[in-house]
């Protein structure tokens, strides 16, 4: 099973729809807690509509995004400090139920979890992979 992973830092949302089209992503896994964005074309809805137009499917998980206190650590740059908040994020009843729902879902179609950050050492997004599918092939995707 492979995993992508797309963060849309820097891009727009014609970049980064072609970066998915051109992997054979069929699906986009939202992780973030507040799916809102500055960047036109990212919120949920907006973002959503767009995925629609070119057949991708959209999902938010919510329960795997970063909390407050952890955004706050990344844009800090305290890594450490956003690995902890985030390790306690996925002890969560809710987090524990949607990481399985995550996989179920990248087995289905072709997946990429997405999030804000480009570079995917600096994102939660990879946190979450290395905890919950640790012997999964990870494809990180660049707009």
């Amino acid at each position: 099973m492979r995993i992508f992973t797309i963060g849309y830092e820097a891009t727009t949302v014609g970049e980064f729809l072609s970066a998915l089209q051109q992997a054979g992503v069929e699906r986009v896994i939202d992780v973030r807690a507040v799916p809102n964005s500055r960047r036109p074309g990212f919120s949920k809805t907006p973002l959503r509509n767009a995925l629609a137009e070119v057949g991708i499917e959209y999902v938010h998980l919510r329960a795997l995004g970063t909390p407050a206190d952890g955004r706050a650590a990344a844009r800090a740059g305290r890594k450490e400090e956003l690995e902890r908040i985030y390790a306690g994020q996925l002890e969560l009843p809710e987090a524990i139920a949607e990481s399985a729902q995550l996989l179920d879902l990248t087995r289905e179609k072709p997946s990429a979890v997405l999030c804000y950050e480009r570079d995917p050492s600096g994102c939660h997004r990879t946190l979450l992979l290395d905890a919950v599918a640790p012997d999964v092939e990870v494809t990180h995707l660049f707009a």
